[in-house]
């Protein structure tokens, strides 16, 4: 069975850290919970995991990333930038975008909030609260698609590679 690129925040809980993320998960808690939470749902990590290797990323920012100074803001810089825009560049696939369309439309269509609930975000070692970008007042199903694959490339942004390089 394929697993699935989205799930609904009602269908997620903290048994789901590793496919949802901290804020994910917890928010998936709060809906079952019945605390008023706006409607929404996560990519899974495997729906990320799954882009970058169907785009080909992972050998350019294996290969960015290998010799990196962390401490040279010119060399961060720079390798955020090629990682990004090789992010921004790719195509996602067909049956990804389609099912982020249609949980999209399932929310009814509004503005949205995209966020980062990255897996190793909220762990009691490394807090990665802050490092990746989030887009507010996001509305139709194509800018919804373009605001994930922005979400995925700010996992790339200097002070989050910095923060992973020194050991955050």
């Amino acid at each position: 069975m394929t697993k699935p690129v989205v799930r609904l925040f009602r269908d997620v809980g903290k048994n789901d850290l590793a496919e949802a993320g901290g804020k994910g998960a917890n928010l998936g808690e709060m809906t079952r919970a019945g605390i008023p939470v706006p409607p929404g749902f996560v990519i899974t990590a495997g729906t990320y995991f799954t882009f970058m290797e169907h785009a080909g990323l992972k050998p350019l920012i294996e290969e960015t990333l290998a010799n990196i100074d962390a401490s040279n803001d010119a060399e961060l810089e720079a390798a955020s930038v090629r990682i990004k825009r090789a992010i921004l560049d790719a195509r996602m696939p067909e049956w990804i975008a389609t099912e982020i369309r249609e949980a999209y439309r399932h929310l009814g269509g509004g503005y949205v909030a995209v966020r980062s609930s990255a897996t190793a975000e909220d762990l009691p070692e490394a807090s990665f609260a802050g490092q990746q970008s989030t887009f507010l007042n996001i509305k139709g199903e194509e800018e919804v698609v373009e605001a994930v694959k922005k979400c995925l490339a700010s996992l790339f942004e200097p002070r989050a590679i910095f923060y992973r390089a020194d050991g955050g």
